[in-house]
């Protein structure tokens, strides 16, 4: 099965990339959006996902990989709603910011630009190539 990529939004006061990795896995629960929940159901493991703090930040600060697929959420009351298993793999050097993925050519597709509000995403590998390898580099 080919591998698909991801990108996941979070706000650090609820759950902080530096808890994520300090934690190293965790469930990715409590996602109550339908598109988002359709997403989640899509990701196999080995999947790539990018890791994006929303809130100030408002950047891509580090990478995951989905270790389990999904399964249904233990914090939902219906058995409609699902969860997955993340695995920290990664910060960026350097977190990379919603202003710079909107200014680059070559991601004005990425769904982070335009459905700013869904929580769970999928980016193509040249979109998640593109800004692992902005996060390795200082914006200049």
């Amino acid at each position: 099965m080919k591998t698909r990529h991801w990108l996941v939004k979070q706000e650090p006061e609820s759950y902080s990339w530096e808890t994520f990795a300090r934690d190293g896995r965790t469930s990715w629960d409590g996602v109550r959006n339908y598109q988002a929940r359709n997403n989640l159901r899509g990701m196999s493991p080995g999947d790539k996902v990018l890791f994006y703090a929303s809130g100030d930040l408002k950047s891509v600060v580090g990478v995951a990989k989905v270790t389990v697929a999904a399964y249904p959420d233990p914090t939902a009351d219906e058995p409609a709603w699902v969860s997955v298993e993340l695995e920290a793999a990664g910060a960026l050097a350097h977190p990379v910011t919603l202003a710079r993925i909107k200014g680059s050519p070559g991601l004005a597709a990425v769904p982070l630009v335009r459905h700013s509000r869904l929580s769970v995403m999928p980016v193509t590998g040249e979109e998640f190539d593109a800004i692992v390898r902005m996060g390795s580099r200082a914006q200049t």
